[in-house]
């Protein structure tokens, strides 16, 4: 496979919002991967996540390790399904630096549901514990004023927005 053919997912979306189920269904493509935050903050940092600013302490250490890494792996031809938030600014520039550095193609995937219908999920996900960490709906409701909507801007470099509004089903199917 050509590092040409090679296409980075990215998601933007709060808490609940079903990023990392999305993430899982276009990982199943071929020779693509899932690189997911969650799963490796979970394994890297469980005991020292108690605070947002934890999370975003110990999300920047991953961030610095894995950049070079998703690089090297779509440079090799291998599609990435980079299952990490690109909800706030700061987010988004770590992301848009790694894409602008190797020219990537790369397609944003924006998931947009109300609140309410978002915590109604989070509760879900909770109950059934297959998710690698709890999250309270205070959390939710702190990380929800955080969240930066995505906008397009001149010099946008997104190659494709694809948003996901309103009700959507889960899992997802795609067409």
């Amino acid at each position: 496979m050509s590092s040409r053919n090679a296409v980075l997912h990215l998601f933007s979306g709060k808490i609940a919002s079903g990023k990392s189920t999305l993430a899982r269904t276009l990982a199943d493509a071929p020779a693509t991967v899932l690189i997911s935050e969650d799963a490796w903050l979970s394994a890297l940092f469980a005991d020292q996540l108690k605070s947002g600013k934890d999370y975003l302490r110990c999300s920047a250490k991953l961030q610095t390790v894995m950049g070079p890494h998703v690089a090297s792996l779509l440079r090799a031809g291998v599609s990435v399904v980079l299952d990490f938030p690109a909800n706030t600014v700061d987010q988004r520039a770590w992301m848009r630096d790694l894409v602008a550095q190797e020219g990537i193609v790369h397609q944003m995937h924006l998931l947009d549901l109300p609140d309410e219908q978002l915590v109604e999920r989070l509760h879900q996900r909770n109950a059934s514990g297959e998710h690698p960490s709890q999250v309270s709906e205070e959390m939710f409701r702190r990380f929800s004023v955080a969240f930066v909507p995505r906008r397009r801007t001149r010099g946008s470099t997104s190659s494709h927005i694809r948003r996901l509004r309103g009700s959507y089903p889960t899992p997802f199917r795609l067409s």
